[in-house]
């Protein structure tokens, strides 16, 4: 993995599709010292404990054959809400001044989604993106692997 230089100041967004952490630099980019900003979960049951009732059906403009409709993906949804709302978040922070920088990790499905909720003040805040699932490790740990100073 290459090293990311992670300035004083900068923050690192490590999330998935139902956990996000903020965490900041206060420390320096040759001895970076990561802490926790804020911390965004939500319960993300499976689709089956979400949806209420089987996918209805729908009759054919021409005849009278039917046919089922999709289920709706009721889990993949909340996760796609979560990262637009975290997404919106680092706007707002970024407007207000919190932060002029930042760094996303994310696993690729979830980077994705947050490429297309990206704001033009978030997309000009961003210095890079790691396609990783770190979002369950320890802090310091997460700094290890960004600076390349795991053991």
């Amino acid at each position: 993995m290459q090293k990311i230089k992670i300035d004083q100041g900068d923050w690192v967004v490590v999330c998935d599709g139902k956990k996000a952490l903020i965490l900041e630099n206060v420390g320096d980019w040759k001895f970076p010292n990561l802490q926790t900003r804020e911390v965004f979960e939500q319960k993300n049951p499976p689709t089956h404990e979400q949806g209420s009732d089987a996918p209805g059906r729908s009759f054919q403009s021409v005849g009278s054959k039917r046919s089922a409709m999709e289920q709706t993906d009721w889990h993949k949804k909340a996760e796609e809400d979560f990262l637009h709302g975290l997404a919106g978040r680092l706007d707002a922070a970024i407007n207000a001044g919190d932060t002029n920088s930042l760094v996303m990790v994310a696993p690729p499905r979830a980077l994705g989604i947050m490429r297309h909720a990206y704001s033009a003040h978030v997309r000009g805040a961003l210095r890079g993106e790691v396609d990783k699932d770190f979002v369950k490790m320890p802090v310091h740990e997460i700094e290890q692997h960004l600076t390349g100073t795991q053991k």
